[in-house]
């Protein structure tokens, strides 16, 4: 909205879309942390319980439990379709709304507004690329090094990004 339409700004962006977008992430996060916690009361750990990550995630739980985890792996995938997927094409979109503007800006600031896109795109892929491995498409045989790289990737280095 602040690239396409920049003098309609505050009148896209008004005081209740702003709460009405804040509150759907609480709710969809808030959602999403709740379905996996009770998921995760069903399952037994039979298993040595020292969680070998930088965090207590939850691909690296699921891997202690001597359960079936099948449901809580479908339910992570479907829940991660909704929570990861829909903001990735939500991003995608805008970014495609913004390329087209500035390469309808006939300067050189429109060149250089792409470059700074770039980066912020390279980081999101980055972010998204780590995330949907992790979650979306786990394996029971991953090495947990490839975990806690991956954990690393998207809690420490995309920030520091």
């Amino acid at each position: 909205v602040a690239i396409c339409h920049p003098l309609h700004y505050t009148v896209i962006m008004r005081e209740e879309l702003c709460v009405f977008l804040v509150a759907v992430s609480w709710i969809l996060s808030c959602a999403s942390s709740l379905s996996h916690t009770l998921l995760l009361t069903r399952l037994s750990f039979c298993a040595a319980n020292t969680i070998p990550h930088v965090f207590c995630d939850l691909a690296a739980l699921l891997k202690l439990s001597c359960s079936d985890i099948f449901l809580n792996e479908l339910v992570m995938f479907t829940v991660g379709v909704v929570v990861i997927t829909l903001p990735f094409m939500c991003i995608l979109v805008s970014y495609g709304y913004i390329g087209a503007t500035i390469l309808r800006v006939p300067s050189t600031k429109g060149i250089h507004k792409a470059s700074t896109c770039g980066s912020h795109l390279s980081v999101v892929s980055l972010y998204y690329g780590s995330i949907f491995g992790q979650y979306l498409f786990p394996t029971a045989s991953s090495s947990i090094d490839k975990d806690v790289i991956v954990a690393v990737m998207y809690t420490v280095i995309t920030p520091m990004l």
